[in-house]
């Protein structure tokens, strides 16, 4: 794996996991996301990339 696809992935993981800490318990509910699963969502969409 290259270095660009390597800050890729971290930048994508890095958003992902502000945005959805940045959100209220309840609009976390509304997307059936649990506050404790957010690091794996991240992970997981990272790695979709």
């Amino acid at each position: 794996m290259d270095i660009r696809k390597t800050f890729k992935k971290w930048a994508a993981y890095q958003q992902t996991v502000r945005e959805l800490a940045s959100l209220d318990n309840r609009q976390l509910n509304d997307l059936g996301i649990a506050r404790n699963d957010i690091n794996r969502i991240a992970r997981d969409h990272a790695n979709s990339l």
